[in-house]
């Protein structure tokens, strides 16, 4: 046996999964909260104590690790047009596990600086320009980003770490002038090389790069050296590696087919899809920016606990909640915006809470999926039609019974008024042992044995297209 802990620190509870990575089986779970407040390697010992509990003898040295805690990755887009670099810069953010909190277009100047200050990102990405495209306004924003103030910022005052990669003809030119200004710079290809083409791997790579070289350290989560070196990877970022796995499969271990996973938690409703496009679908509707096959998007208004409220508003606003449904939810979601480490004291209260999952799960699959038109950008949205397997994941759902559990995941397949092309023939499946982040963290190492692990270790529901 040759196991591996794999342990995502989360704003709430970190969890940890021994793996062994000669077989890729799954050994052992074990999950404690997250200590925050003093510090996130207190909660850390206290996972690997209950594993090495479970596995006695078992050398468990070898920690690999992703986080979200202390607000996860924080990222400003500076891009040149809303509708084409920024836009794309924004995708790539959200690709990377990125929480976007800023995304700006055209040429900085005082009060957009001011603008971007406040919204506090641990990183920047400096886009602009497709390839020998327009140069004047990627320049300029890295002349100005070299005067950001740096007072507010977490990480000292060498200000946010700015991955540029925008117009390769002039991107190396701006690295350069950030660092004369004293800022981190790391160039990274351009996310949009030209129209129609989004090229998001390299920004994601360089971005994870900086979230462990840079912002790690800067967020004060552990006085302890070993933090630093165990993390990997933003925990979403992470999680997008493990649902490639799943849909590609590695070596021996052949992947499932297009994936859908939805991650509901306390304060956001995350959705992550692998699809295969379709080559005469996306020729015949080829946008300025390019569908993103591999992608994650984020919900910040609809979560169990804090952003409970916002779950109620949008289900009013899409129609979906029964008559005095509202008001009866009422109650319920102020007490868990205003408890957020509330546990349901009893079966009210866990068909509240799962309630409150379905609603999510179908808001934030309608939001990814289906066509939207800003007036700025047009999204054409996705075709889930052909996904072969929809997984559900959260705290929520860990702890619901399978009835429940295929109740909070129907929708995904049934919800046929929300304006989205519906999985046709989908499995559904829910990943109540952490593995899809704990796979993620294998994928470049062991990707065979993080493919084995996440093909075999998550809760099979029900599987129709195998009938």
């Amino acid at each position: 046996m040759h196991p591996v802990v794999c342990v995502d620190v989360g704003s709430t509870y970190t969890k940890g999964a021994a793996v062994d990575l000669d077989s890729g089986l799954l050994l052992a779970t074990a999950s404690s909260p997250t200590t925050i407040v003093t510090d996130v390697m207190d909660g850390v010992s206290a996972v690997l104590d209950k594993l090495g509990a479970e596995l006695p003898g078992a050398d468990l040295s070898q920690v690999l690790g992703c986080s979200s805690a202390g607000g996860g990755l924080r990222l400003a887009v500076v891009g040149f047009e809303r509708a084409v670099t920024a836009e794309a810069g924004q995708r790539v953010g959200l690709s990377a596990g990125a929480r976007v909190v800023h995304v700006s277009a055209g040429l900085l100047d005082t009060a957009a600086l001011a603008a971007l200050a406040a919204d506090r990102p641990d990183v920047v990405l400096l886009v602009g320009g497709t390839d020998g495209g327009n140069a004047q306004v990627l320049l300029h924003n890295a002349r100005a980003l070299g005067e950001l103030p740096t007072d507010w910022v977490p990480l000292g005052t060498a200000g946010p770490p700015v991955v540029v990669a925008g117009n390769a003809e002039v991107a190396g030119q701006a690295a350069d002038v950030l660092a004369t200004a004293g800022r981190t710079a790391i160039r990274a290809a351009n996310v949009l090389p030209r129209i129609g083409v989004l090229d998001p791997m390299p920004a994601r790579a360089a971005i994870r790069e900086v979230f462990i070289a840079h912002v790690i350290g800067g967020k004060h989560l552990s006085t302890s050296a070993d933090f630093a070196a165990m993390i990997r990877a933003a925990t979403p970022d992470a999680v997008l590696a493990g649902v490639e796995l799943l849909s590609d499969g590695a070596g021996q271990v052949a992947g499932v087919g297009d994936v859908v996973v939805v991650d509901v938690g306390g304060a956001t409703t995350d959705v992550y899809s692998v699809l295969t496009p379709d080559p005469e679908e996306a020729a015949l509707h080829r946008e300025v920016v390019e569908v993103m096959w591999r992608g994650r998007t984020v919900e910040g208004d609809l979560g169990v606990r804090w952003s409970a409220p916002g779950i109620v508003a949008a289900a009013e606003s899409e129609g979906l909640l029964a008559d005095g449904e509202a008001g009866a939810l009422r109650d319920a979601v102020q007490e868990r915006s205003a408890h957020p480490e509330m546990l349901a004291p009893d079966a009210l209260g866990r068909a509240v809470d799962a309630r409150l999952a379905e609603l999510s799960l179908t808001i934030a699959l309608r939001r990814h999926a289906r066509p939207q038109d800003s007036g700025q950008v047009r999204h054409p949205g996705k075709d889930l039609r052909q996904v072969r397997l929809v997984v559900g994941s959260g705290g929520v759902l860990r702890h619901a019974d399978p009835a429940v559990l295929r109740r909070i995941l129907a929708p995904a397949r049934t919800d046929h008024a929300g304006g989205w092309k519906v999985p046709e023939r989908a499995g559904l499946a829910a990943d109540l042992r952490y593995v899809l982040a704990a796979a993620g963290l294998l994928a470049s190492s062991h990707p065979q044995a993080a493919a084995r692990l996440v093909t075999s270790a998550l809760e099979r529901l029900d599987t129709p297209e195998l009938a």
